[in-house]
């Protein structure tokens, strides 16, 4: 199956399309979903030795992790206070922490392998659409009391010199973070994973298992994988394969869109190459391409399939209600994906029974999270680290089936209204 119309497809390093399984294979461990915690879990198998079958049901990176905004920045969705209240002050730290050192992971990976591909940029600003320093500025100092990490603190007048915009006030900004091309550095993992002799099969959906043995067996329609351990890893493509994890997420949609090529009328409204977010829930989120000749612009969020072309409208209301100097600006392409959530809107990562694995919903918490979350399912296999534990608070909840994705939209329907009346305030 081709990829879904992309820039990051557009822009791909190279296309080389993998087999699908055909007949019995064994391995230690199989993982099932290509997306960034399935690479990532199966490049630190591979390099601690393991032979690892990954099977992907369409491509390496089809689904969300290569459709993304490509935000590497650390952090959850959840906020600081609220992981405390739910796993204690020591586990929150420990669980910061753990953000930070996923954001350097990539990092690492990417200057290890020399994904020059994956072009990761400095910078990501996180920018108020109300006047609120004081706010901002308390944040700012718990962040370092609390975790010893430092934010760049920006006034308005600081932020309106790059951000021409009179929706904007004042922003943090993390010159640690950066953003990058996420289909290419998805890519690269997957040819160092087989250069280290692990397997890779494309268009291998899984459609069914047996888990109840001490060798666990994954079904294709043209294959099997024996193996000592099962990873699932399949985020918001997650189908009936394993009923434990589809009951405790929720299917969201985003979009995205890229402008054409202008770059002068670009710089006259953002003249940074940060990534810039803004503080609303399922806010705007985009950052310039291609050297800054095009705008890649994200935001929005459905709980069911919703038309693109309705959605880019709306993106691009946002767009010119935020940068009126880019009414002219014409939208080139559009695309969506799916992501999952927990109610909990933290990341589920743990063991569903002995030697089967999850590793999911990690919709909302940028690609570092997703990372560091397959980084410790593979130590925990590993047997070097029980570091998955710590995510032990935030487990397979269940997330309300048809009537969680009609509250999950009442409440984003609710947050935007609240959004809409503060920024009116301001």
């Amino acid at each position: 199956m081709p990829y879904p119309d992309t820039y990051y497809r557009r822009t791909m390093a190279e296309d080389r399309p993998r087999a699908a399984l055909a007949g019995p294979v064994d391995c230690d461990t199989v993982v099932i979903g290509g997306g960034l915690a399935g690479l990532t879990t199966s490049l630190q198998l591979a390099r601690g030795g393991q032979a690892v079958v990954l099977l992907e049901a369409d491509r390496v990176g089809f689904g969300a992790s290569g459709r993304n905004g490509g935000f590497v920045s650390p952090g959850f969705s959840t906020g600081n206070d609220e992981i405390a209240r739910k796993a204690g002050k020591d586990v929150a730290a420990k669980l910061f922490q753990l953000s930070v050192e996923g954001v350097e992971f990539i990092r690492d990976t990417i200057r290890t392998l020399g994904i020059d591909s994956a072009a990761p940029m400095p910078g990501i600003t996180s920018v108020l659409r109300y006047d609120d320093g004081p706010s901002l500025r308390a944040y700012r100092e718990q962040l370092l009391r609390d975790h010893g990490f430092e934010l760049d603190y920006l006034e308005t007048d600081q932020v309106r010199a790059v951000l021409r915009s009179e929706r904007y006030f004042q922003a943090l900004r993390n010159p640690h973070a950066f953003h990058m091309h996420p289909l290419n550095y998805l890519r690269a993992l997957a040819a160092e994973i087989e250069r280290l002799g692990s397997r890779i099969y494309e268009t291998s959906a899984a459609t069914a298992t047996d888990l109840s043995g001490p060798e666990k067996q994954v079904r294709t329609a043209s294959g099997e994988v024996r193996a000592r351990h099962v990873v699932f890893t399949t985020g918001g493509y997650t189908g009936n394969l394993e009923p434990r994890l589809r009951r405790a997420f929720l299917p969201i949609a985003t979009y995205v869109m890229v402008s054409e090529e202008a770059p002068e009328l670009i710089a006259a409204a953002i003249a940074t190459r940060d990534a810039i977010g803004d503080n609303r829930r399922a806010g705007d989120y985009y950052r310039l391409v291609d050297g800054g000749r095009r705008i890649l612009w994200g935001g929005r969020i459905t709980t069911r399939a919703a038309a693109t072309e309705g959605l880019v409208r709306e993106l691009r209301r946002e767009m010119i209600g935020t940068y009126p100097q880019l009414a002219e600006l014409r939208t080139e392409l559009a695309w969506s994906g799916l992501m999952s959530y927990a109610r909990h809107l933290m990341p589920q990562i743990g063991a569903i029974a002995p030697c089967v694995w999850h590793c999911t919903a990690f919709g909302g918490h940028g690609l570092n999270t997703t990372a560091l979350g397959g980084k410790v399912v593979a130590e925990a296999i590993l047997g070097q680290s029980e570091r998955y534990r710590l995510f032990r608070p935030f487990g397979l909840d269940w997330a309300g089936g048809a009537a969680g994705l009609a509250v999950a939209q009442l409440t984003y329907w609710r947050l935007q209204a609240q959004d809409w009346w503060r920024e009116r305030a301001a």
